[in-house]
C-alpha cells in the first residue's frame, strides 16, 4: 500500500502563529519633544483552517506535511500602526473527513458540507500598544502587552467516503466485477483474494437521468473488526453509506452462514451499521441453473430482499438497480 494514491488517514502536527507584541512608543516630533503614547497593536497570529473541498477525494496531499506552522503576527509600530496579521494556512480536505484530537481521540469536527471551514488552531491575539493604557493619572505609559501564544496540537484526519450504496462481502465475492459492470469505474479485477486494496467509487445510472453512488470496499474476513486481513482500515467507509449491499458467491457452502458472518463483523465494529437498509445479492449465478437457485433461496434470510445476479452475463442487474433505488428512497 506504500505506493497507493488513496490515503484516508494522516496524523499531523499543527501550530498557529503567535500574536505580535504591542508597541511601547511615545510620540516625538520636531516641536513635540514629549508627545503622548502612540504605540500600535500587534497583529494576530495566523490561523490553521480546514476547508472541505469536493475536488479532493483523498488525503495524500497531507501525507508528507507532518508539521504545519502558521506565521506569527507582526509587532505594532509608532503612530498607532497596527502590526500585520500572520498569514492563515488553509488545509483542503475531502468532504467526509473526520478530525480527531491526536491524543484523546475526541472527535473535533466532521467536515460534511462542501466549502465548510473550521479553525483547527487559532492564532494568538496581538498585544495592545501603550496607547490603550493612557489615563489621566498615567499619561505616558511605558509598557504594552505581549502577543498571545498560538495553539498547537497533534491531530488525526480520517476520511470516510460518501456513497449511497456500499458493497460488503468476502474477498473475491465479485464486488469489483459488479462495480465495473454497472458503473464507469475501472477497479482492478483478478481471481484471487484481496484484489481490491482500496475503495473504489462509481456512479450507477438509473432511469430518467437519476443516479446514485456505489462504493466497493475491500473484502472483509472473519475477525476483521479485530484487525485481521485488511482489518478495520476500510470498515469506517461503510459508516457513510445509506444502503449496504451484501454480496455472497453462490459457490459458498452456506450462503446464509456467510451472510451472518459478515453481519457479525459489522456489528462488532459498529452496532449502528445494522440499522442501515440491507440487500443480499448472490453472485456468480451464471454457473448455476434455476433449479439450484430455487433450492438456495429456501435457505436464505427472510427479512431482507435477495437477488441472484451475474455481473458476467447481466443476470438480475436491472432488478438489483430497482431494489437499490427503492431502498435509497426509504
Amino acid at each position: 500500500m506504500a505506493d497507493s494514491n488513496f490515503i484516508d488517514y494522516v496524523k499531523i502536527y499543527c501550530s498557529s502563529g503567535h500574536g505580535g507584541a504591542g508597541s511601547m512608543h511615545l510620540h516625538r516630533a520636531k516641536y513635540i519633544p514629549k508627545g503622548g503614547p502612540d504605540g500600535g497593536d500587534g497583529g494576530r497570529g495566523g490561523h490553521i483552517i480546514l476547508r472541505a473541498n469536493p475536488q479532493f477525494w483523498t488525503l495524500i496531499h497531507l501525507k508528507y506535511r507532518k508539521n504545519i506552522k502558521a506565521d506569527d503576527g507582526e509587532k505594532g509600530g509608532a503612530a498607532l500602526m497596527k502590526g500585520k496579521n500572520g498569514t492563515d494556512i488553509y488545509l483542503d480536505v475531502p468532504v467526509g473527513t473526520v478530525v480527531k484530537d491526536g491524543e484523546s481521540g475526541e472527535v473535533l469536527f466532521d467536515m460534511m458540507e462542501a466549502g465548510e471551514e473550521k479553525i483547527l488552531c487559532r492564532g494568538g491575539r496581538g498585544g495592545w500598544g501603550n496607547d490603550h493604557f493612557k489615563s489621566p493619572t498615567n499619561q505616558t505609559p511605558r509598557y504594552a502587552q505581549p502577543g498571545e501564544d498560538g495553539e498547537e496540537g497533534v491531530f488525526v484526519l480520517e476520511l470516510k467516503l460518501l456513497a449511497d450504496v456500499g458493497l460488503v462481502g468476502f474477498p473475491n465475492a465479485g464486488k469489483s466485477t459488479l462495480l465495473a459492470s454497472i458503473t464507469s469505474a475501472k477497479p482492478k479485477i483478478a481471481n484471487y483474494a484481496f484484489t481490491t486494496l482500496e475503495p473504489n467509487l462509481g456512479i450507477v445510472k438509473y432511469h430518467d437521468g437519476r443516479s446514485f453512488v456505489m462504493a466497493d470496499i475491500p473484502g472483509i474476513i472473519e475477525g476483521a473488526h479485530e484487525g485481521k486481513g485488511i482489518g478495520t482500515r476500510f470498515l469506517r467507509h461503510i459508516e457513510r453509506n445509506s444502503v449496504l449491499l451484501f454480496m455472497v458467491s453462490c459457490e459458498e457452502d452456506d450462503i446464509n452462514a456467510s451472510y451472518k458472518t459478515l453481519l457479525e463483523e459489522l456489528k462488532m465494529y459498529n452496532p449502528e451499521l445494522l440499522d442501515k437498509q440491507r440487500i443480499l445479492a448472490i453472485t456468480k449465478c451464471d454457473i448455476i441453473d434455476s433449479e439450484i437457485e430455487k433450492e438456495l433461496a429456501r435457505h436464505l434470510p427472510k427479512r431482507i430482499p435477495h437477488i441472484f445476479i451475474s455481473a458476467v452475463n447481466g443476470q438480475g442487474l436491472d432488478k438489483l438497480k430497482d431494489e437499490l433505488w427503492k431502498a435509497l428512497q426509504q
